[in-house]
């Protein structure tokens, strides 16, 4: 007997499932996926993360921190000339800048400006390095007219406490006459305040090694007797320097909001 094929397999084409329409024409439109790439690459920029230190920041330059470089190079030319000028030229040039009590009373804004114009020992003086780091990093953080105002009001105020009880000692009779005109210049005591103001800008632990290094050498100056009026300037202007803390760092912060 022969065996009638049924079902599925008796039915043919008719019973497989309907074909798949063409959709090739419509993934034309579907963009396709990118291929994995490398990660993102490291903050290596100017950023927070990418900075690095950089040496030649010590220093002054013009455009970074002009009035700290073109204030140091008006004292290399005064400097230059004190070497190598006529000394009898010098010794006027230097008594017309002193800020004794006799130019304080006739012309005291224009004797107080020549004054800072002269380093007193030359370009050897300790000072003048002092200058060119500590104004250099304070104009950094708060600008070169507020470094400016700094060194300023360090330099005028030292002067005047140092000068007034001179001038007060001869009124009274406790001094000679002479002592008006007593030789005075420099810019050893914006120089100290600048450098109070700027251990105020940094960590509690450097500020504070800051200031009693710093402070110690002054101390061992005044109790040399070498020269006492410029020795208590020098620790006057190094307290007005810490007196301006709350100031400059105010005005560091906005500084640093400002190129943030």
């Amino acid at each position: 007997m022969r065996r009638t094929l049924t079902g599925t397999a008796a039915s043919g084409p008719t019973g497989s499932p309907p074909p798949l329409p063409d959709v090739r024409g419509l993934l034309d439109g579907v963009p396709r996926q990118r291929a994995a790439g490398p990660g993102p690459k490291s903050p290596s920029g100017p950023g927070p993360q990418g900075r690095r230190p950089r040496p030649w920041h010590l220093l002054p330059t013009p455009t970074g921190t002009p009035f700290t470089f073109f204030y140091g190079v008006v004292l290399a030319l005064t400097s230059y000339v004190t070497a190598h000028a006529d000394t009898a030229l010098v010794r006027a040039l230097h008594e017309n800048s002193s800020t004794d009590v006799t130019h304080l009373l006739s012309a005291p804004v224009p004797v107080l400006a020549a004054s800072a114009l002269w380093v007193a020992g030359g370009i050897a003086s300790p000072f003048v390095l002092g200058f060119l780091l500590v104004l250099t990093a304070l104009e950094r953080r708060i600008g070169g007219v507020r470094t400016a105002g700094v060194f300023l009001l360090g330099h005028v105020l030292a002067t005047l406490a140092t000068e007034v009880p001179v001038g007060l000692a001869v009124l009274v009779g406790h001094l000679p006459d002479s002592s008006l005109h007593r030789l005075d210049y420099g810019i050893s005591f914006g120089v100290a305040a600048s450098v109070g103001a700027l251990a105020g800008l940094m960590t509690p632990w450097l500020g504070r090694s800051v200031l009693a290094v710093f402070g110690g050498l002054l101390l061992q100056d005044l109790l040399a007797l070498t020269d006492p009026l410029s020795n208590w300037g020098h620790l006057i202007a190094l307290a007005v320097g810490v007196g301006t803390w709350p100031w400059v760092r105010r005005w560091a912060a906005e500084a640093a909001g400002t190129s943030g």
